[in-house]
């Protein structure tokens, strides 16, 4: 029998998780489980073509020739508004010197979105359906979402998700899933750094490899994008639309990233969603709708999200995915997937649209409760506003432990099947 034990042993080790798919994944309800490592050849065989996750892009990679010429057809064009810091962290002597008419609207300066230089679009802070919530989350995907994932299944709610780009290398099957389940996937950058703090290249590269990343694993072209925290300038705003992304902002904050930074309390996230419910009664959203900033960072903030949902949905007319707001159908640059227009999406949700909702446009830019111990965070400590998202994670081998989730590698796999294959050695 012993033969038998270690055949068995060669392969589990060698890659008895190999043929897994997204469904497999996505019917896991152990955080654990979610979290460990499972073998995708398309990232695995293609990791050398992107860049590292643990830092901001450095450059365009090399032998990248599409992403070159892409670049170099854009370069001359790009505004001459010079970098307000270094590899993704502002500069506080730029910030604090900075001209107060704000001529490169700079939204971390004034909340601006309305770009100064001609040609470019205004970005998207509200969605214009009245009494209607934007609904979305940054930050993904999280490999422990399938709790949070299944509760928006059973309310039948699709979601904006802004994904990372290193977060999509480390958790593949789990970005599947969002588009497998309609969600709508945004790009949130490679590395979650600042990017009015990058260069051009730096800024090109970090959306990018985002898009092609997303492409490679989903078969999908993202056409939207939010910069982390915000940080958007014209010089970047140029950036993104000459990749054919659609720049979303928000109105409205949960700040519930903050709690666990540190930097905020659960009341405090409590009162900014129940601000938002209330600003509904008090008539603020009766002729134009709102964008509110969440979170699929970790298990307060799915869960926070969860225990919300009833009262968004009660005080909300809609709550809808930021395109299906904006009747954009053709979500992607691949023409095969469309999506609901606004009128469509409420209807199969059962309800009625407004008279005077948005005329549609075919292109453009059962309750399952969920405990906060069955939704673990697997996204590491964002400690401070100026961090990567993720910047524990290396490749979709990722080793180590987040959030108190032990994550699965081939060497900790091999040390503990080495430790029970001793044991029956032994016996």
């Amino acid at each position: 029998m012993r033969p038998i034990f270690f055949l068995s042993l060669a392969a589990l080790l060698l890659g008895s998780r190999a043929d897994t798919t997204e469904a497999e994944e996505a019917a896991l309800t152990d955080p654990t489980a979610e979290c460990a490592y499972f073998p995708y050849a398309p990232v695995d065989n293609a990791v050398s073509s992107f860049p590292p996750t643990a830092t901001p892009v450095a450059a365009i990679m090399s032998g990248d020739t599409a992403g070159q010429a892409k670049f170099d057809a854009m370069k001359a064009n790009i505004p001459n508004i010079a970098p307000k810091g270094t590899d993704g962290v502002i500069d506080k002597t730029i910030q604090d010197g900075y001209d107060h008419s704000d001529p490169d609207c700079w939204w971390t300066n004034s909340l601006c979105t309305t770009p100064k230089l001609s040609g470019l679009n205004m970005d998207i802070a509200v969605v214009p359906e009245p009494r209607t919530l934007g609904y979305g989350f940054d930050d993904g995907p999280n490999c422990s979402h399938n709790a949070f994932y299944d509760y928006l299944t059973s309310k039948n709610q699709k979601a904006t998700m802004f994904f990372i780009g290193t977060n999509v290398m480390n958790h593949p099957l789990q970005a599947i899933r969002a588009v497998n389940d309609g969600h709508e996937i945004c790009v949130h950058t490679w590395s979650h750094r600042q990017m009015t703090a990058l260069t051009n290249e730096q800024v090109f590269g970090e959306l990018w490899y985002t898009m092609q990343l997303i492409k490679l694993i989903t078969g999908y072209t993202p056409t939207c994008w939010r910069p982390p925290q915000g940080d958007v300038d014209d010089r970047v705003r140029y950036i993104a639309q000459q990749l054919g992304l659609d720049n979303i902002l928000w109105k409205y904050d949960a700040d519930d990233w903050m709690v666990g930074a540190g930097e905020a309390t659960p009341d405090q996230v409590q009162a900014n969603y129940d601000y938002l419910v209330a600003n509904v009664s008090a008539g603020t959203f009766d002729t134009i709708g709102a964008i509110f900033l969440t979170h699929e960072l970790d298990n307060y903030t799915m869960q926070t999200a969860v225990d919300n949902y009833p009262k968004l949905a009660a005080a909300f007319d809609h709550i809808v995915p930021v395109g299906v707001a904006y009747n954009k159908t053709q979500l992607y640059v691949e023409t095969n997937f469309t999506q609901p227009d606004f009128a469509q999406y409420v209807a199969a949700r059962g309800g009625s649209t407004p008279s005077n909702s948005s005329p549609p446009s075919s292109s453009g830019s059962g309750n399952k409760a969920v405990s906060a111990s069955t939704v673990s965070s697997a996204h590491g400590s964002q400690s401070t506003n100026k961090s990567s998202a993720q910047d524990s994670q290396s490749t979709n081998k990722t080793t180590g432990t987040s959030a108190g989730v032990p994550l699965w590698s081939p060497l900790t796999g091999f040390l503990a099947l080495v430790a029970v294959a001793g044991s029956f050695i032994f016996l």
